[in-house]
């Protein structure tokens, strides 16, 4: 039977797109997109990526939508609702444990950003880039210091979630988007103006079709199915506290759009800077906290420590709002679920993930030995979320929306009753039972190494 006790929404139309696309933007954008396109030839990499977005995020983005919007409930509540057999209520389960991993070991790396920005603050992280190299190291190994940051990040992400939706979420949100935004079309227009600053413009806007390759497409689904959270519940449980009128196809449309420009303008924050000192493009992960600190101090001369700023404060930014998103997930289970209050509910979600960011944090370097299976703590939650779980987690949705849930039902949300033109409705319909199943196989035998 449906829990009916009153129940929050976000109030404003405005609040559910910047809410959602916040969800969604995150790290993956800002830190991990550059990376990839660097490794896979730049623009050819962003065409096959926009590609991607349509045929697999937005038809994934609309059933977590459908899902979660329909039930009006937490994940595991919103899957069972949906169904009349109690077991699919384990997918939303799997995306709520899914969810909290990511947020202990997320909150690490969000915590090297804060660290970073402080480092900013008092003076800028000075030295070439052995010196960068070292400072990285000598703090990422620290016993004490990385952990810090991380647990204060997730505090900083709890008096969000404790304020609730509309007052915490939502608020926050309107917020911290534009102002993510701002400072990005700042750092952007510094960037693009340095000398040599054009052949990192070409670099993303100029496609060479000759560095297309079958490993490209993998990375490029694999990234889009990354950046907008698919498999996390996290879309679902926003989803819930959409109004009954929200057009969801447009959301999803508007979501997708917003995760790629932003996606598209860090490239062109980070690859002029980069052409402009003579970088390798493709630095891989270190490329944030490595060779960018460097390539500050040479390309923006005085003006370094005030881009290092920006961008660190960008970072900051980026990683809260999806932070804030994960955490609401597992809150919103324990407060319908387990009738706790908000406030407690909250806290067993922070006591929880500060405690796997404490272990994932010792597991870089402080502690040897803390982790499983041959690979630190933190690895071993970054690869078994990134290659089990959210791949598992999207593909029984799309097998669940597309062949076991009501298709009346799921086309009443889609269609808001009948208020919203139904002409892609069987478009969608194929893509959940026969595109995505097969996108997502792909990218999991792609990230397990298989093809």
């Amino acid at each position: 039977m449906k829990d009916k006790t009153e129940r929050r929404g976000f109030a404003t139309r405005v609040g559910v797109i910047l809410a959602t696309a916040g969800s969604a933007v995150g790290l993956g954008n800002v830190w991990r997109f550059p990376y990839v396109a660097g490794e896979n030839g730049g623009a050819a990499f962003i065409l096959v990526y926009i590609a991607c977005i349509l045929v697999l995020g937005i038809p994934g983005m609309l059933s977590e939508f459908i899902i979660g919007r329909r039930s009006q409930r937490n994940a595991a509540r919103s899957y069972r609702n949906f169904s009349r057999y109690r077991i699919w209520r384990f997918v939303g389960i799997l995306g709520i444990l899914t969810s909290s991993i990511i947020l202990g070991f997320y909150a690490v790396v969000a915590g090297w950003c804060l660290q970073y920005l402080w480092a900013s603050l008092l003076g800028g992280i000075k030295g070439d880039a052995a010196a960068v190299a070292d400072y990285f190291n000598t703090f990422a190994t620290n016993p004490w210091k990385p952990a810090l940051w991380a647990v204060a990040f997730i505090l900083l992400t709890h008096i969000v979630i404790v304020r609730g939706v509309e007052k915490g979420i939502e608020r926050a949100s309107k917020v911290l988007m534009p102002m993510l935004f701002v400072l990005l079309v700042v750092i952007v227009v510094a960037s693009c103006m340095l000398p040599g600053g054009i052949e990192g413009v070409r670099f993303v806007l100029q496609p060479d079709f000759s560095k297309l390759s079958r490993g490209v497409l993998l990375d490029a689904l694999g990234q889009a199915f990354f950046s907008l959270s698919l498999g996390t519940a996290c879309l679902c449980t926003y989803a819930s506290y959409f109004s009954r009128t929200t057009n969801l196809l447009h959301a999803a449309c508007q979501i997708a759009f917003i995760d790629l420009g932003i996606a598209i303008l860090s490239g062109l924050m980070i690859f002029p800077a980069v052409f402009s000192v003579g970088v390798e493009p493709a630095q891989g992960p270190s490329l944030i906290f490595i060779t960018l600190p460097n390539v500050f101090q040479q390309a923006f001369a005085g003006m370094g420590q005030v881009i290092a700023i920006l961008f660190y404060a960008l970072l900051v930014f980026a990683a809260l709002t999806s932070t804030i998103s994960m955490h609401e997930i597992g809150t919103a289970f324990f407060t319908e679920e387990r009738r706790q209050p908000r406030h407690r509910a909250a806290w067993i979600i922070t006591c929880g993930c500060s405690l796997l960011a404490v272990l994932c944090s010792l597991s870089v370097g402080a502690v040897d030995g803390l982790g499983l299976m041959g690979l630190s703590l933190m690895d071993f939650c970054d690869q078994l979320t990134a290659k089990f779980m959210l791949p598992a987690g999207a593909l029984l949705t799309s097998i669940f929306i597309g062949w076991f849930a009501n298709q009346r039902v799921v086309r009443e949300e889609f269609t808001n009753r009948g208020a919203v033109a139904c002409g892609f409705f069987p478009a969608y319909q194929f893509a959940v039972r026969f595109v995505l199943p097969l996108l997502i196989i792909l990218i999991f035998l792609h990230q397990t190494g298989v093809v």
